[in-house]
This record gives C-alpha cells, structure tokens and sequence, in this order.
C-alpha cells in the first residue's frame, strides 16, 4: 500500500494451534539451549505478573517512530486472537508508547502479548496482570501520535530480527522468535533436552552425578 501517514501490510497467516500449544509447555532457555544461544533479544524486561505457561504466538509487528503510538494503535485491526505485537520503537525511552489501558486493550482482543523496544508506563498496573509486557524500560511521559510508521514488516527488538509471522516466545528469561518452519524440529529438540536435564537433576539427587566431563573441559583449554 502506499506510504502515507502508515505502511500497511496484512498480517501473515497464523502458526498453527499445536504448535503453539506445545510451545507453551517449554522454557525459553530450553528453546534457546538448541539455537546456538545466540538468538534472542537483549535489554528487553518482562514486567507483567509471571505465570505458568510461555507466551507464544504468531508476530504482527509494528516500526514505529520513538515515543509515538498511533502506529500501534492502528496496528490492533491487524491484531487476531493468539498473535503477539512486536513493535520497534528504536529503543528510546524518552516516552511510554504503551500503558495500563491499551496493554488492557491489547489483551481484550485476544493477543497474547506485547513486545516493545521502547518504554511502558502504568507498571503497577502491568505488574499485577498475567497478561505478557515486555520492553526496554519505563517512562512517566506519555506518548505522541503523529506518526509516521508501517505494519507488518521486519523489524528489530532488543537486536532480535522479526519479521511478520515469526513466531514469538516469551518467558522471565526474555524473548526468542524464528521462523515458523523451524518450530516442529526445535519443538523435538528442546524436549529431548528437558528430558536430559530431569535425568540429570535425579543423577545429582541420588548423589552419582557424573562430573567427568569437566575433565574434557580443562584439557582443552589453552593455558
């Protein structure tokens, strides 16, 4: 569409539900464990209330100038019941983009949660919701709407490339997305590493926890 005050983009196709139900069982460490552990935002805080399972759901992402929200808010009609809203403020923290009442809003319509590289405000509010806020930090000063912005192009979080339809996941620990088409092989590796690390945790209960490895380790080091 052409460029006016918002670049408009339709929102990728969703992830399937069994994907995300599954993804929601799994820690993000253990998504990460299995990415290299080098994927993943950084400088990005969890500040809502922490629940039992992991955010997980399909990006509809937002660029948008630093401390503005009426890209965001337009954003919303693009917004479906189990998406995540990723929105790319440049990381400034100059003013909130978002509050209590449109974070209340954001849940309202079914999204499962809200990604900003920028600041929030109303923290006492998000702090006492399950509802998943995640930003760069937190500002009195409320936002502008002017614009200019687009919707549904790649954007960066916390220096963690997302691109519309990726999938989002979200615990205490941070964030991660990939690609759609990575999810059923990650999904099979981080559990096989969940089951390596309860076998582990019986090893050390039961007091015959092999440290050998450790051995290896120094051997290898160069001093």
């Amino acid at each position: 569409m052409p460029y006016q005050a918002i670049r408009k983009n339709p929102s990728a196709p969703q992830v399937s539900a069994s994907i995300i139900a599954a993804l929601q069982d799994i820690p993000v460490a253990a998504l990460s464990d299995n990415m290299h552990r080098n994927i993943g935002s950084v400088g990005l805080q969890p500040y809502h209330r922490p629940g039992a399972k992991t955010m997980a759901g399909t990006a509809v992402t937002v660029k948008t100038r630093g401390g503005d929200n009426f890209t965001m808010m337009r954003a919303f009609e693009f917004c479906r019941p189990g998406d995540v809203l990723v929105i790319d403020a440049g990381g400034d923290v100059t003013n909130a983009v978002i509050g209590g009442i449109l974070s209340f809003y954001a849940a309202t319509i079914g999204t499962v949660g809200v990604v900003l590289d920028g600041a929030i405000r109303d923290v006492a509010e998000i702090r006492a919701r399950d509802y998943p806020v995640y930003a760069r930090g937190v500002n009195h000063r409320g936002p502008y709407k002017d614009g200019p912005g687009e919707i549904n192009v790649p954007v960066s979080v916390g220096g963690m490339v997302v691109n519309p339809g990726d999938i989002v996941v979200g615990d205490q620990d941070g964030l991660m997305a990939f690609p759609r088409d990575e999810a059923e092989l990650l999904i099979e590796k981080a559990l096989a590493h969940l089951q390596t690390e309860a076998r582990t945790i019986q090893a050390m209960t039961e007091g015959r926890w092999d440290r050998s490895f450790l051995d290896a380790l120094e051997a290898r080091c160069a001093n």
